[in-house]
């Protein structure tokens, strides 16, 4: 037989690249600490936060003809590309878990799935409920879209035409002007008691024309970052999570996680990727752990400079915001 990538375990299941930091199996995880704890966290969300859906829908039509970006909540941004319109790990439900339990959302979606423009490319990056959004999945509009996950994940989506499993370091073809390569992540899968690291994880490299994306969604600091930023970089754009750090005190270290990056973490990673700037997402819509809520995007862009990035290449979006992809990215 032929030998199994160091990720593909045995059993049929998953792990890390080798070298990845692990989480210490003798420390548990109690709900019942985490949910006081969550209950002391204000939710005082800035006005200006979320722009208004009427104002959403307005920019969103005034670009149609424009390659733009915007952040839908969480880790779900609509990217157009030319004539490709791509979303992401799309969340639009009102809680991440099971029916009606788990973390419930504090900021709705800037827009109601039924207002979506028609996409034509679908990433879904990993199993955990505030990604992959079975609801979300189920009353998608447009089951001819493209769909493009980590092996094992098609399952969910048996109602779309156009689904495809990739492998780390496996890439597809959309169009003549746009290339997606899936790619590691430090990360994790489990969506039951029974399916741990089942389904595989990973990070998105779209490359259209001569501009790259790196959607890291998920992710924790790895050795692998500075692998990837020689083969694959000079990135343009890096997407990742800025949130869900702080796990104090069930975890013996304030604002650090094995499976998410601080804001400074995040900085350093997209450094290692050799990416020109970085979006953080991940945060600002769902309380899934205890760092006050405005935190991570206020420590994300104090420490750009630290990290070899100007302020403003260390990129927040308001919830509902729309950018033209032009305007972002820029020459130095």
């Amino acid at each position: 037989m032929d030998k199994k990538p160091f990720h593909h375990l045995p059993d049929g299941t998953f792990r890390n690249v080798e070298g990845s930091p692990k989480r210490d199996p003798n420390i548990k995880f109690s709900y019942k600490i985490f949910n006081a704890e969550r209950k002391k966290i204000k939710i005082d969300i800035p006005k200006d936060h979320v722009i208004s859906r009427e104002q959403v829908l307005k920019n969103l039509e005034e670009n149609r003809n424009n390659d733009y970006i915007t952040w839908v909540g969480h880790a779900t941004f609509i990217i157009k590309l030319g004539d490709t319109t791509i979303i992401t790990d799309p969340l639009f439900s009102k809680n991440t878990g099971p029916l009606i339990f788990g973390p419930k959302r504090y900021v709705d979606p800037a827009i109601k799935l039924d207002e979506i423009p028609k996409i034509d490319l679908f990433l879904l990056t990993h199993n955990h409920y505030d990604h992959l959004d079975a609801s979300t999945i189920r009353n998608f509009p447009n089951k001819k879209t493209k769909v493009i996950v980590p092996l094992k994940l098609s399952k969910y989506f048996k109602r779309f035409e156009d689904v495809e499993e990739l492998d780390w370091y496996e890439e597809i073809r959309v169009n003549k002007d746009l290339k997606v390569t899936l790619l590691p992540a430090v990360h994790w899968s489990k969506r039951s008691l029974f399916d741990t690291n089942k389904t595989l994880w990973g990070s998105f490299l779209i490359e259209y024309k001569d501009k790259k994306f790196f959607f890291a969604s998920d992710t924790g600091v790895g050795n692998i970052y500075k692998e990837l930023g020689k083969k694959y970089g000079p990135i343009d754009l890096t997407f990742i999570n800025i949130g869900a750090y702080n796990f104090y005190p069930m975890m013996p270290v304030k604002d650090k996680s094995v499976y998410h990056t601080s804001p400074e973490e995040a900085l350093g990673v997209a450094r290692d990727l050799n990416s020109k700037k970085v979006v953080g997402m991940h945060w600002g819509t769902v309380v899934l752990s205890l760092e006050p809520i405005m935190e991570p995007p206020q420590r994300f862009k104090a420490g750009a400079q630290n990290y070899g990035f100007k302020k403003d290449d260390a990129i927040i979006f308001k919830i509902g915001e729309v950018k033209k992809v032009n305007e972002i990215i820029k020459d130095r």
